[in-house]
């Protein structure tokens, strides 16, 4: 198997955003790959723009340079399917996205979940639905009485905390069946959690779902103001994003990507992932427990195209 790890340079992210679209995810294997035998690739999903990740990942890049003694290419990609496929068919060594993501290359070709990170000395996190601290909602509830009047934002639509637990909660109270089947005045998918955060406190939209992690480390970095918005539903627990390899991946490589990660304590890293503590060792079990929700949106059966 080829060893590489995806967080990519200028010239990739635009051969695979003509190949891909943003928000209309496409394939990787359509994209010409450019990996070798000596290079240890890691793919890494847009849960913040890249301007936000950029120094955190490459001094992951080095930090894995070190560790496993060869070079490493952290790439970040443009869409979750892409990340998908470049796993599916071992095109990278590692690859970092959220849970439902991770289930769908589970399923479609044994993709094994292996590590996470702590956040507040916990593995898990929430989905959050805010809006502006002066609306007039302060329960979801309350937001839903005039849901036909309401304009809402999802983030990616692969996003586990961003659109999929979320959306399972609309689908529930019977407000959101699919994108074009839903109660509210509009939905729009805004691709990443940041541009969500921005859309709500400009107005753009009334609403919106996001990360609670991401949205507290945005909060951590002066990216946004927290005194900008409201919260009025949180999620129960969900484990924290996961970072998987490959389906043929040997165990001694396994062991060395787990103590890598195990070993950094750099704050540049840590923070754009959620505002991490830590990293420690994960399994595909921390994730059953999102199961019921993918499958009720038919986020599993997809074939290659997310």
């Amino acid at each position: 198997m080829k060893s590489q790890i995806f967080i990519g340079s200028l010239m990739l992210i635009s051969v695979l955003l003509s190949a891909c679209g943003e928000g209309n995810e496409g394939s990787i294997s359509e994209v010409e790959s450019t990996n070798n035998d000596n290079v240890f690739e890691v793919a890494v999903i847009p849960s913040q723009s890249i301007g936000e990740m950029e120094e955190g990942l490459s001094r992951l890049e080095e930090h894995l340079s070190n560790h496993l003694d060869m070079s490493v290419e952290v790439t970040h990609y443009p869409s979750y399917n892409a990340v998908v496929e470049a796993i599916n068919y071992s095109h990278v060594d590692l690859a970092y996205f959220g849970p439902v993501t991770y289930l769908i290359a589970f399923e479609q070709s044994g993709a094994e979940a292996i590590l996470t990170q702590l956040i507040d000395n916990e593995p898990y996190y929430y989905s959050y639905i805010m809006t502006q601290p002066d609306a007039p909602w302060d329960s979801l509830d309350e937001l839903l009485a005039e849901v036909d009047e309401i304009d809402f934002a999802f983030g990616s639509q692969s996003s586990t905390s961003g659109f999929t637990i979320p959306g399972y909660e609309l689908m529930q109270r019977e407000v959101y069946e699919n994108e074009g089947s839903y109660a509210f005045n509009s939905v729009r998918f805004t691709g990443s959690h940041d541009i969500t955060a921005n859309a709500v406190a400009n107005g753009d939209v009334d609403a919106g779902a996001i990360d609670s992690a991401i949205f507290q480390a945005l909060i951590k970095d002066d990216v946004i103001d927290e005194d900008d918005y409201k919260i009025i539903w949180e999620s129960d627990q969900l484990y924290q994003y996961p970072w998987a390899v490959p389906h043929d991946m040997d165990e001694t490589r396994k062991n060395d990507i787990q103590e890598a990660f195990l070993a950094i304590e750099d704050d540049e890293i840590l923070s754009i992932f959620g505002g991490a503590d830590a990293f420690v060792e994960a399994s595909h079990k921390e994730y059953d427990g999102i199961l019921e929700a993918a499958r009720a949106m038919d986020l599993l059966d997809q074939d290659d195209d997310e």
